[in-house]
C-alpha cells in the first residue's frame, strides 16, 4: 500500500503513451488523496488540495475521476486490494488456524501502521464520504469475516457469526488509534485479539 508518490513524468516531450501517463497520474492522485486524509480529513480536503500534493493538472484529474468522491473511492479500493493481498499471503502455511490468524492480524496492523494515510481512508474517513462509501466499507467487512471463517474452518452459522463479531471488534478497536495517529495503541490491539480468538477456538465456538 505505497504512500509515496509515483515517479514524476519526464520533462518536455516524451514517448510515453497516454495510458502510461494516466497510470502515473492516477497513482500520484491516489497517494495525494491518502496523504490529505492525515491532515484535513475527507470533509476538509478539496480537489485543489489533492492536485497540489500530486502536482497533476485539474484537466488530468477530471480525465481520470469524475469528482473528489470518485478519487477517494479509488484510493479506498486500492487500500482494500493491498490489504487483502497481504493478508492472503500471511494466512498461508501452518496447521494451526489460530497461528495463521496471529500472523494475519500482525500483518494487518503493520500495514495500517506503515501507511497512515491509506489507513485513514480505509477506517476513518470512509464514514465521512457518504452512503456509497459506507456501503463499500460494509461489503469489505463481510468479505474479511468470510475470509476469517475460512481460515478458522468455521462452516456453521454460529461459528461464522462469531467471525463477524471478531472482525467488527478489530475494526472498532483499531479505528480510534488510526484517528489519533497513535501507532503504539494500534499495535497493542494485536495480542488481546489473538488471545481472544485462541480462547474461542479452544472453546469450540469456531468449530462446525
Amino acid at each position: 500500500m505505497p504512500q509515496s508518490s509515483p515517479s514524476r513524468l519526464p520533462r518536455g516531450r516524451h514517448a510515453l503513451s497516454r495510458a502510461e501517463v494516466d497510470r502515473v497520474h492516477r497513482g500520484r492522485l491516489l497517494s495525494a488523496m491518502a496523504e490529505a486524509m492525515t491532515e484535513k480529513g475527507y470533509a476538509g480536503t478539496s480537489v485543489e488540495d489533492v492536485l497540489k500534493r500530486a502536482r497533476v493538472s485539474r484537466q488530468s484529474f477530471y480525465r481520470l475521476f469524475s469528482s473528489k468522491l470518485d478519487c477517494f473511492m479509488a484510493a479506498f479500493d486500492q487500500a482494500c486490494d493491498i490489504v487483502r493481498d497481504r493478508l492472503a499471503h500471511a494466512a498461508q502455511g501452518g496447521a494451526d488456524p489460530a497461528d495463521r490468524f496471529e500472523r494475519a492480524i500482525t500483518v494487518y496492523l503493520d500495514v495500517l501502521a506503515s501507511e497512515p494515510g491509506y489507513a485513514r481512508v480505509f477506517l476513518v474517513e470512509v464514514f465521512a464520504a457518504g452512503p456509497e462509501a459506507v456501503a463499500r466499507r460494509s461489503a469489505v467487512q463481510r468479505d474479511l469475516a468470510a475470509a476469517l471463517a475460512d481460515l478458522m474452518g468455521a462452516t456453521g452459522e454460529r461459528a461464522r457469526f462469531a467471525c463477524q463479531v471478531v472482525i467488527a471488534a478489530v475494526g472498532t478497536m483499531v479505528t480510534p488509534a488510526i484517528a489519533s495517529g497513535d501507532m503504539a495503541a494500534l499495535r497493542a490491539v494485536g495480542p488481546p485479539i489473538v488471545d481472544h480468538v485462541r480462547s474461542l477456538a479452544q472453546a469450540g465456538v469456531l468449530e462446525g
